[in-house]
């Protein structure tokens, strides 16, 4: 069975960015949600126990929307996640080096960032990737995420659907993103996902599943 990840901080841990309200219930629910959905979807496709991200992939290339939207989501959150922290520190090392040639500045990185999560429409996900070009900012629809793009390896991620955010901000998403990037976005998290991409360790993998509970 795959499993609900733990927050990787306390709930209250990131407000007044992000409240312990909307964690609870993004988390608790959405998530949680998400998992549950995978587990009943994985093992009528013959993928139980697999990791995670191979179930995203073999979903997508079999057109099983209903398992690929459950599977992405449940790795995306997760992704998500651990795009936030409470210790908030600015980029440095080859990331700061690779953010200044790609964009400029971080501040021309915040305002990509934040242009393309605004104009993303609808319910989605705003991504900062690496790959052959380099450093970019995209965003996915729904639940489309960058385990099924060739050659990029992704960042940081932030979330558009308005579950993320509505509690906290209502229809303000660019101030939603603005503060996001500005205050908890994991930037130690994002020098380890590039260190991973040139070949210095392993990127972000969803935890391992667990077996299912035995029954009497």
């Amino acid at each position: 069975m795959y499993i609900l990840p733990d927050l990787p901080y306390p709930h209250d841990a990131l407000s007044p960015t992000v409240s312990a309200d909307t964690l609870h219930t993004h988390h608790g629910k959405h998530h949680r949600a998400y998992v549950a959905k995978t587990n009943e979807l994985a093992p009528k496709a013959g993928l139980a126990g697999r990791p995670l991200e191979e179930v995203v992939r073999e979903a997508r290339a079999r057109g099983d929307n209903k398992l690929f939207n459950n599977a992405a989501q449940a790795w995306n959150h997760a992704f998500f996640w651990n795009s936030m922290t409470p210790q908030f520190r600015a980029p440095s090392g080859e990331l700061a080096t690779r953010i200044d040639e790609a964009f400029g500045s971080l501040d021309a990185l915040k305002q990509a960032f934040v242009d393309e999560g605004v104009n993303h429409f609808a319910s989605g996900w705003v991504w900062l990737v690496t790959g052959a070009e380099g450093l970019k900012v995209i965003s996915t629809h729904d639940a489309d995420d960058t385990l099924v793009r060739e050659g990029l390896t992704p960042l940081l991620v932030c979330d558009l659907w308005e579950h993320a955010y509505y509690l906290d901000y209502k229809n303000d998403r660019k101030g939603f993103l603005e503060r996001w990037f500005d205050r908890v976005a994991n930037w130690a998290f994002a020098e380890a996902q590039l260190a991973a991409a040139n070949g210095a360790g392993q990127g972000y993998r969803y935890p391992a599943s667990q077996p299912e509970p035995a029954t009497a």
